[in-house]
């Protein structure tokens, strides 16, 4: 656990108790809590990174720096992802870090969390006086991350403001317990959300004195801070009290001013600085093209046409005619001018001590273009020097690369356009009804879609897309949910169900209640989790961050040694002269295999071959309702030999439902429910619920429970309480054992034929005595079967691990095809059963739907979640499986298995052509075929090859998941018919 010590320690010392601190806590839940409280994230936009180099040139200017946990660099991107410990750095110096590599980097607006503070209240017992408030309240305000506390001594409770981020509810629970006290959580969630306005209108300070002090009025603002080089006010409110169309509306009506406020447009920076890189490539390329072709005809076309040589041939000093000006002065500003780029990458790569494609251009071009002024100047110094000029080869150079450029921009934009296309699922504008105090509509207005507040109440018409997530409180229809989940099927939409913002209402009118909006959309967070995905990076690319550190320097002394040979070769008369080309001597033509060496190779495509397949790789699996977090997900669910399956909620549908109730005592069947409900109704469990359910319906006048005292949950086994003076054990056959309880032989009886026919059969002892047996069925989720069956053709291995009965669970497993069982397991030994799995040599991927699960989701390889599981399990997951369907399970292995094979048939790709080309631009093929490369075409080819790698991700676009998969959706379809 992360928290600031009242006196001063080392850093070391401090992360050290860190480390104890999480390690000494038991609930792995809670532990991961800790850990992730203890660290921060930001993302920065870090503009001059052009290849693979650049990102690794970044990554490693911040990797030393202390309290830095990972740095995911995306230069396809511009951006980079970085988790660090806030109590040992900050974020401006590791922008400062960034810009003394020589790059230019801000925080993005991407990472700030808009959820910026949260509020939790705590109850502290043995607080006896002041002195006992202000221990507890000094404690707190000296942990990273709190805001401000509130101490109520006389209530003996704790209000705690804090940065999610940074520090979590877990922590000031065991804060305060070292301290001596007793603490318990009353309540969390109490978000204070965060939105940027612009304000057209607002020129000094008195008009922002009057914008800050009428925001602070509002009730429900907790702070505004104006930047008025920005025209900028940013406000902490409470979205439960109120929100932007309210501060809109409190800003534009302000007495003797004319304000106009908006809300600051998010993203613009990025896409506008996309949009101006391609815009310049494209002009650059344009101007480039401009001069360097008429260079080029002037070099290869018009001297071989009469009239225009003789022209070009006209004498201007000595040997030095029109056409060499012509040639110099159109080169020149190519060279100087459109590649100062190139001039520029190289300095700051040079001046960090690394070298990148830049420095290869630089040095092929100033080779050419240097050796040609030579010639030139040679020639205008002597009467009879007669020697060829390569204008040509260093204004083409640059004209391919450019063009190179610009179409792996181009490209490279395509590969997110998955984003792209979820931002823009949500409508930009709203009908926000007025309703009075007996629901009825009032009046309805249209809004923009960012100005809705939670609570309000949205209508929704057929044929448009919901305009946030919510719960429909009037009407019925059917939502087409495919754009977000994946499924194509609509969905059946009626009072009280949940809707997704940016699905598609079909059918009918819908009233909802708007309940998440802004960042805290399942929208927004799906589009957050899919660009984190993008960044990080999986460990294959590792391969190219090392050959990218030492490819360069390399095709550097390769080019010189391919130069030497050649110029030796010359010089020693190795080779005939009738090799030579025409007005060619023996050092230009060493000189043009040398540069065509240093342009030809491509360490871009490289680069380039796993972070461009990556990004449509998550981008089609998001489309299909599969969301992958990352590279390293993607590299290990590819590899996976062996699938651990929870039962319940994962190959069950998670619903149980009471099917048989067996008396065993002389007690009344009403008295048996009731009393088991009120010990059922504290636990959140879903067999729980089934039994209160059911309980229900013997209980239609008065369905509230008995109290129930000591109240004890036993995860795995069951729970206890005691109701009206009767102590009631209600779980499995091993909670009865451990409390002394006898099982008679009637009930064993009943137990084995309950577990046979897959049923659960929960006992139910009241005073000791097993009073009944309840029996829950689960039912398999339709293609369960198959699905295992896939699995297997697959040579993928599948486990069952739950914490039910071992009949049950063998039924179920036998009922699927799956052989081997793990039953009556708690959450710790799911996670121990994964880790023997790792041990004996298996690359594991856990599939699971609750919190009990999240421990082994951890430990897997890659974690799955179910997405109609809950928030912890999905946070531990590698993997969100957003329709509930196991089919998703092949589609994730089945597309993490095709994105690896187009990074190894890019890697094969980059490597291969390199290997083949420096090779024949060396000139292998010369002394056989005089065959060679002119560097301009060299510089070509290197443009080309990175631009097809990119091209080569692209067709993951055109991915299709297994057509077996397709084949149970035919069945299942039929089985519904019938």
């Amino acid at each position: 656990m992360l928290k600031l010590p009242r006196r001063k320690r080392s850093p070391a010392a401090t992360n050290q108790e860190n480390a104890n601190d999480v390690a000494n806590i038991d609930n792995d839940e809670t532990a991961a809590g800790v850990r992730k409280a203890a660290e921060a994230k930001v993302v920065l936009c870090v503009s001059g990174m052009t290849c693979s180099a650049c990102a690794v040139s970044v990554e490693n200017s911040i990797k030393h720096l202390p309290g830095i946990l990972d740095a995911a660099i995306d230069f396809l991107n511009d951006r980079a992802q970085i988790r660090y410990l806030p109590n040992l750095i900050d974020e401006d110096s590791i922008v400062k870090a960034i810009e003394n590599a020589g790059f230019q980097a801000t925080i993005s607006k991407d990472s700030a969390d808009h959820r910026s503070r949260e509020v939790c209240r705590i109850r502290v017992n043995g607080m006896g006086c002041n002195s006992c408030s202000s221990m507890v309240e000094s404690v707190l305000e000296e942990m990273y991350g709190v805001q401000k506390t509130h101490i109520a001594l006389f209530n003996g409770e704790a209000e705690v403001h804090y940065d999610p981020k940074v520090v979590n509810s877990t922590q000031f629970i065991v804060a305060i317990q070292d301290i001596g006290f007793d603490a318990l959580l009353i309540t969390i969630g109490e978000h204070i959300s965060k939105i940027e306005l612009k304000i057209d209108g607002m020129h000094n300070e008195n008009s922002s004195t009057k914008v800050k002090e009428s925001l602070e009025s509002v009730v429900g603002i907790e702070d505004v801070d104006i930047d008025m080089g920005l025209t900028k006010v940013t406000i902490s409110y409470k979205p439960d009290i109120t929100g932007p169309r309210t501060f809109i509306e409190v800003i534009e009506s302000i007495k003797s001013e004319h304000f106009k406020a908006t809300i600051y447009p998010a993203n613009v920076g990025r896409e506008n600085r996309k949009e101006k890189e391609i815009k310049q490539h494209y002009k650059y390329f344009l101007w480039s093209s401009a001069l360097s072709v008429p260079v080029f005809l002037t070099s290869m076309v018009f001297m071989y046409i009469p009239g225009i040589k003789q022209i070009l041939d006209i004498k201007v000093v000595n040997m030095m005619n029109v056409g060499h000006l012509i040639k110099w002065n159109l080169s020149t500003p190519v060279q100087f001018i459109i590649g100062s780029r190139f001039y520029i990458g190289s300095y700051k790569a040079l001046r960090r001590g690394s070298a990148n494609m830049d420095v290869l251009i630089t040095l092929g071009t100033n080779a050419a273009y240097f050796y040609s002024v030579y010639i030139v100047l040679r020639a205008a110094t002597s009467p009879a020097f007669d020697g060829t000029d390569f204008f040509e080869t260093s204004s083409m150079l640059i004209t391919f690369i450019l063009l190179g450029k610009y179409l792996e921009i181009l490209a490279k934009g395509k590969t997110s356009e998955a984003i792209a296309k979820l931002k823009h699922l949500a409508p930009e504008t709203a009908t926000l009804l007025t309703l009075d105090g007996h629901g009825n509509v009032i009046s309805e207005v249209e809004i923009s879609g960012e100005l809705i507040q939670k609570n309000d109440v949205i209508k929704i018409t057929p044929g448009a897309k919901v305009a946030s997530d919510g719960l429909v409180v009037w009407g019925e229809s059917h939502v087409n949910e495919s754009m977000i989940t994946g499924e194509a099927k609509p969905v059946a939409k009626r009072t009280g169900d949940k809707v997704i913002g940016g699905t598609m209402n079909e059918n009918g009118v819908l009233h909802i209640k708007a309940t998440h909006v802004g960042s805290e959309s399942s929208l927004a967070q799906i589009v957050q989790l899919v660009e984190s995905s993008q960044l990080a990076k999986a460990p294959i690319q590792k391969l190219a961050d090392h050959i990218s550190k030492y490819f360069v320097p390399l095709v550097i002394l390769l080019s010189f040694l391919t130069w030497i040979a050649w110029f030796l070769a010359g010089k020693l008369h190795l080779y005939p002269k009738s090799w030579l080309p025409s007005s060619m001597d023996r050092f230009e033509l060493a000189l043009q295999f040398g540069i065509s060496v240093m342009v030809i190779a491509c360490p871009c495509a490289l680069g380039l071959a796993t972070p461009t397949a990556v990004m449509v790789g998550t981008g089609v699996g998001a489309s299909q309702g599969v969301l992958i977090k990352g590279g390293q997900a993607l590299e290990f669910a590819h590899k996976a030999s062996c699938i651990v399956f929870d039962k319940t909620g994962t190959l069950t549908v998670g619903k149980p439902v009471v099917v048989n109730v067996k008396l065993m005592d002389t007690i009344v069947l009403e008295e048996l429910l009731e009393l088991t409900a009120a010990t059922e109704v504290n636990s959140e469990h879903p067999i729980a619920k089934a039994i209160v359910e059911y309980a229900k319906q013997f209980k239609e006048d008065n369905p509230i429970w008995p109290e129930a005292q000591e109240f004890i949950s036993i995860p795995g086994h069951g729970v206890e309480a005691i109701v009206r003076n009767k102590k009631v054990v209600v779980g499995n056959k091993s909670l009865m054992m451990n409390n002394g309880i006898e099982i008679l032989g009637e009930t064993e009886s009943f137990l084995v034929d309950a577990e046979g026919m897959a049923k659960t059969a929960v006992l139910v002892a009241v005073d000791r005595t097993v009073s009944g047996v309840i029996v829950v069925s689960d039912p398999l989720k339709p293609g369960a079967k198959e699905v295992i069956s896939i699995l297997k053709s697959m040579e993928v291995k599948s486990i069952m691990v739950t914490g039910d009965n071992w009949g049950t669970a063998n039924s179920i497993a036998k009922e699927v095809g799956i052989e081997t069982v793990i039953a009556e397991a708690k959450p710790q030994q799911k996670a121990e059963e994964v880790k023997n799995l790792q041990t004996a040599g298996h690359t594991v991927a856990m599939v699971g739907d609750g919190i009990n699960d999240s421990p082994a989701l951890v430990a897997a390889d890659v974690g799955m979640a179910i997405g109609a599981g809950t928030d912890i399990a999905i946070e531990a997951a590698d993997i969100v499986l957003m329709k509930n369907d196991l089919q998703d399970v092949i589609t994730a292995i089945h597309l993490s298995r095709r994105t690896f094979a187009r990074i190894r048939l890019n890697y094969i790709w980059a490597l291969g052509y390199n290997l083949l080309a420096i090779p024949i631009a060396a000139g292998v093929l010369f002394p056989s075929t005089r065959f060679r490369l002119p560097p301009w075409i060299a510089g070509a080819a290197m443009a080309a090859s990175s631009v097809s790698v990119v091209c080569s991700s692209l067709m993951l676009k055109k991915y299709k998941r297994p057509k077996k998969l397709d084949e149970i959706d035919i069945q299942m379809k039929g089985i519904i018919v019938q």
